[in-house]
């Protein structure tokens, strides 16, 4: 099939219908729901088993595969990390639990994918998220129909802000899993898609395909506290997004905050300070901005400011 949709969920089971109506609904059926759950302590299994029965009770022509696996709660990117294992689609659209789909959303990213599909200098394509009242997220030079560039290009070159939802093949995510590091439960996607930068680029397109819904208890709004947890991976995030040719604010921001969370890091400096990146040389004068930003967090923690 062309495209593996993949779920992963952590305690979201009434959430989930909605996700899956909207998957109901899609004007392309050339697909699979693969749902990893992240080790959910609701009715999450539950509502998917009620799930599976409707769909098989669904016409033909709107049935679609679905496949719920269920592993030990480790975090979103090892739950991406099984799903390319599992998935079977070329292409891989990841919808979070708390989000759905515009009815021509899989259309839309098929036909796209056509004009691409036999050049590997792609991996893959990339629309615009939307807030649930259809507003686009994102700001900048958006009057584009199409821009085939890589992803750091399109933030840093084009300044194009906002979430985006790209939709890369399976294959090529393969290439470059998440790393799983011992103690920590949360690796930036961001840190995925500037690895893929180095070799590919992909093909964004000025369409909505994807409506999410930034929810109180969502990873997006504690991000400095689950940077702050996760000290390695934000660290590797910002020591690889510097390696590329990007805007000298940039750079900055990144140095400043590579030692803002590098500073977080205290069980592994003996047994693993030597496999952190490490930024160059001249950034190092940046290091005390950056222990001012960690203690300005320790005290928004402190004061339940996530």
């Amino acid at each position: 099939m062309l495209i593996t949709v993949f779920t992963p969920t952590y305690n979201r089971a009434n959430l989930l219908p909605r996700l899956y109506e909207s998957l109901c609904k899609q004007t392309f059926k050339d697909f699979e729901w693969l749902i990893v759950d992240d080790g959910s302590v609701d009715d999450t299994k539950d509502v998917i088993e009620k799930l599976k029965i409707e769909n098989g009770k669904l016409k033909i022509n709107k049935q679609f595969p679905l496949l719920y696996l269920y592993q030990e709660n480790g975090g979103k990117h090892r739950a991406i990390n099984r799903g390319l294992k599992e998935a079977r689609g070329e292409l891989f659209f990841i919808a979070d639990s708390d989000d759905w789909l515009p009815e021509d959303a899989l259309e839309v990213v098929a036909r796209q994918y056509e004009g691409i599909k036999y050049d590997k200098a792609f991996a893959g394509v990339a629309g615009f998220d939307a807030y649930p009242n259809g507003t686009r997220i994102g700001h900048g030079n958006i009057s584009f129909d199409v821009l085939d560039c890589s992803e750091v290009d399109f933030r840093c070159k084009y300044r194009i802000i906002g979430d985006m939802k790209e939709v890369l093949r399976t294959d090529v995510l393969k290439e470059y899993p998440f790393p799983e590091i011992e103690g920590e439960k949360f690796c930036p996607e961001e840190l995925q898609l500037v690895r893929i930068s180095k070799k590919y680029i992909i093909r964004y397109f000025n369409k909505v395909i994807y409506c999410a819904d930034y929810l109180p208890d969502g990873l997006s709004s504690k991000l400095r506290k689950l940077r702050m947890d996760n000290p390695i991976s934000a660290v590797m995030n910002y020591a690889e997004n510097n390696e590329f040719s990007v805007p000298l604010k940039q750079k900055l921001r990144n140095s400043i905050n590579y030692w803002r969370f590098r500073y977080c890091i205290n069980r592994c400096f003996k047994q693993g300070q030597s496999k952190l990146p490490i930024l160059t040389w001249y950034w190092n004068i940046l290091l005390p901005i950056g222990y001012a930003f960690h203690l300005y967090d320790l005290i928004l923690i402190r004061r339940g400011v996530e």
